[in-house]
């Protein structure tokens, strides 16, 4: 469901993010798009929202894999009363942070499927959140004769890349189960 008044929800991120910028101490600016400005090029978010932050401390901002950055984004998803599965209505990005991610998360993907491909055996990818997972899953639906499937629970949670024709029982009775595992590092 599309956020109803983009107005109204720039005011409230913007009223977010002043607050927990002066509260942190930190020395960040940033830039809010909505509506069609907002879209992303790429096409793996469908975002109406998006924060563009910069500043002297942005690397506070990216340590840690972008643990600050994703939690400032939940944080304002959660502000403005968005469901789980409408998180990606807004996206926060800095120092082109989340492009970068998408073209590892794709040659990622190229990788797993030239694996799958040659082994003609799964291949888990390492748990990711689900941003991330509907990133790679857009990026392997190109592959014809793949498919892939989340996995796992919580944080613990997946992908699996599989021949398109892959049955489990096969690959027990052969003794073939094990899926090779791909992980960001």
């Amino acid at each position: 469901m599309p956020i109803e008044n983009h107005q109204t929800a720039v005011e409230s991120i913007d009223a977010f993010l002043k607050r927990v910028i002066r509260l942190g101490g930190l020395r960040l600016k940033y830039r809010i798009t909505a509506g069609a400005g907002a879209a992303d090029p790429n096409k793996f978010e469908s975002r109406e929202i998006y924060v563009e932050i910069a500043g002297p401390d942005i690397d506070q901002v990216l340590e840690r894999n972008a643990e600050l950055l994703r939690s400032l984004e939940h944080v304002a998803a959660k502000t403005l009363r968005l469901e789980p599965e409408e998180h990606d209505l807004i996206s926060f990005d800095a120092r082109g942070y989340k492009a970068m991610r998408a073209q590892e998360l794709r040659m990622a993907a190229d990788t797993a499927a030239e694996q799958v491909r040659l082994t003609h055996q799964p291949y888990n990818f390492s748990p990711m959140n689900s941003r991330e997972r509907r990133m790679l899953h857009l990026a392997l639906q190109n592959y014809e004769d793949l498919r892939s499937e989340s996995s796992g629970e919580g944080m613990r949670r997946f992908v699996v890349v599989y021949p398109k024709d892959w049955k489990p029982q096969a690959a027990a009775a052969t003794g073939m189960a094990r899926a090779r595992t791909f992980g960001r590092g």
